[in-house]
């Protein structure tokens, strides 16, 4: 039996050959804002009747919304592969620039269209989306005309759509040009090497706490250095955000994030108040696991310290093939996409400088393929990390045969699919643990994400909602930003750690991400959640794969408390839920605590 040797590059020559240079990619820009104006212009002359014979002229017009979204889709995806696998690619960040100012105008095109939905009464608007071509998207059109009619007129919209283009988005895109200049020095076999943020970043799993300071006291000093450009663009980026809400009558500054996750106030204050109910087993973890290491108290560079100086490695090939065994346990469906990912060369893997910090996946809806982004040194983080965004794309690929409307399914339960791909391969992990050392490293190891997503997002969340709430007094001061994230970070892990790091409001992208606000609380909500999935996998065995997959098929098109009650019997806004779910977390701690006395 022959083993295909997967590769640690991905291939992006199918979709456009010549990378950032590509003649082919720079035709499918001028096209597709060909389409997009066409879709302007339709949407522009289009005159309704509040009939239902309008049925037939909507219909055409979402037809033309797919094709354009489909080709910016596209090019976007292309783009952000080109500047992660190259933060100095130049041109890249060129057709960053053009692509946000397409996105704009088709936002544009798109605020005419969803205002014309406003101009039906509800009764024909009822009728019409009863229609053949529109039943289907019934949720989506309706959730796009009640967004619509809470937002300003089309032509104030349209102006703060063109504002953004050179405010808001390029704060954004500067971030990532500092980020890219950004070099960690460190001492490695007798010689300094200056590494990206992403090479330093895998530093922190080591397990030399010598390496591990030496490389955090770098790392804080880089961000301290660059923090007085970083405090600008955070306090500009928040301040477009508040001035927009402030005209739109908005005074929560969880509105957006929570309609565009499609989950309720009610459910989120039953998911943190649990959370925050249940840190006492967290923080008895880590101070056991302070007490393994030799130490008082755990620092910020001791989080992800494996407990053994001899460390786990798995190569790339071994870290796919360990995947995919564990994914075949779940489902044949879920383990057929990873092959195909790894045999196709859908993932970039290589640790190498010039590389983006962290991991994605990005979807090309007009080739139907994914795209996964990483840098693998092969740690088991690393393994979890490839098996996460494999989740996201099994995601997309079992929704592929849905219109595209359908399939635009928000970061919370996006993070539902990839946390579960993440958890089968932990929880096999620790299952299939050849020793009771083993077990305790791996137990350990997945317990070092439920400290993540239960404390770390905890600490986003509080330091960015107090950061918005003194935003809209002026602007808030680097020294300040930290004071901010010091004390969010100690009460979200409850005061365990000796020493914290301030500057992770200027170290962490998601805080600079202007497409999507809030970008924390939707990982907490995708970990608890896929619990809940989890434990009726671990139920009913295979078998549940088909019904994991309707789930996935309906994520788009209700809300996460619609999903919770018809695919699993749940209300997500009372705390029973949560409780569950958070009590399997405490579980795996017990285990842990039990297995080290």
């Amino acid at each position: 039996m022959t083993t295909t040797t997967y590769s640690v590059n991905w291939d992006l020559d199918v979709f456009f050959e010549g990378g950032s240079s590509s003649e082919a990619f720079i035709s499918h820009l001028q096209n597709t804002e060909e389409k997009i104006n066409e879709f302007s212009s339709k949407v522009h002359n289009w005159e309704t009747t509040n009939t239902i014979s309008d049925s037939t002229t909507l219909t055409s017009l979402i037809e033309h919304f797919q094709i354009a979204t489909k080709k910016m889709r596209e090019a976007a995806a292309f783009v952000s592969c080109l500047q992660a696998q190259n933060t100095s690619d130049q041109k890249a960040s060129e057709h960053r620039a053009k692509i946000t100012q397409l996105s704009a105008s088709f936002q544009n095109a798109l605020t005419v269209f969803d205002e014309k939905l406003t101009s039906y009464d509800s009764a024909v608007w009822v009728e019409m989306v009863k229609e053949k071509g529109l039943c289907e998207l019934s949720f989506v059109l309706t959730e796009r005309r009640e967004a619509a009619a809470e937002k300003l007129s089309k032509e104030e919209e349209s102006l703060i759509n063109a504002l953004g283009v050179d405010g808001y988005h390029s704060w954004s895109q500067f971030y990532d040009l500092i980020v890219g200049k950004i070099k960690i020095p460190f001492q490695e076999d007798g010689e300094e090497k200056l590494l990206s943020v992403g090479q330093a970043a895998n530093k922190f799993s080591n397990p030399d706490r010598e390496v591990r300071k030496a490389i955090f006291n770098k790392w804080e000093e880089a961000w301290q250095d660059q923090s007085e450009y970083l405090s600008r663009v955070l306090n500009h980026l928040a301040g477009f955000r508040l001035n927009v809400y402030k005209q739109r009558g908005w005074d929560d500054v969880l509105k957006e994030p929570l309609a565009i996750n499609r989950m309720s106030k009610e459910t989120l204050d039953a998911m943190w108040e649990v959370i925050s109910n249940n840190k006492g087993p967290l923080v008895k973890f880590l101070n056991r696991k302070a007490e393994l290491l030799g130490v008082e108290k755990l620092t910020w560079y001791d989080l992800d310290a494996p407990l053994t100086k001899t460390e786990t490695k798995l190569s790339y090939q071994e870290g796919a093939e360990f995947i995919l065994e564990n994914f075949s346990h779940f489902g044949e469906k879920m383990t057929d996409f990873a092959r195909m990912a790894f045999e196709d060369k859908w993932i970039e893997a290589e640790d190498r400088p010039g590389k983006s910090p962290g991991g994605f996946h990005t979807y090309f809806p007009e080739s139907s393929q994914s795209r996964i982004f990483m840098t693998y040194s092969g740690t088991p983080s690393n393994v979890s990390t490839l098996a996460h965004e494999l989740g996201h794309g099994f995601h997309t690929y079992a929704m592929r045969d849905l219109h595209l409307l359908n399939r635009n399914y928000a970061m919370n339960v996006a993070e539902t699919a990839s946390t579960l791909a993440e958890m089968i391969v932990s929880d096999a992990s620790v299952k299939n643990a050849k020793s009771e050392q083993e077990k305790i490293a791996l137990l350990e190891d997945k317990i070092q994400r439920t400290v993540a997503l239960l404390m770390n997002i905890h600490a986003r969340f509080l330091f960015e909602t107090r950061f918005y709430e003194e935003r809209k007094s002026g602007l808030v001061s680097k020294e300040r930003l930290n004071l901010l994230m010091e004390e969010a970070q100690k009460e979200a892990y409850g005061e365990a750690l000796g020493e914290y790091h301030p500057t992770f409001w200027a170290s962490k992208l998601h805080f600079y991400i202007t497409g999507v606000p809030f970008y924390n609380f939707p990982y907490t909500f995708g970990f608890l959640f896929s619990l809940g999935i989890y434990a009726r996998a671990l139920e009913e065995g295979k078998s549940y794969e088909e019904k994991y997959i309707a789930l996935l098929k309906d994520t788009a098109s209700m809300t996460v408390e619609d999903l919770a009650k018809k695919h699993l019997n749940e209300d997500l806004t009372k705390h029973d839920f949560w409780e569950k779910a958070v009590q399997l977390c405490v579980n795996d701690i017990n285990e842990f605590l039990e297995l080290t006395k």
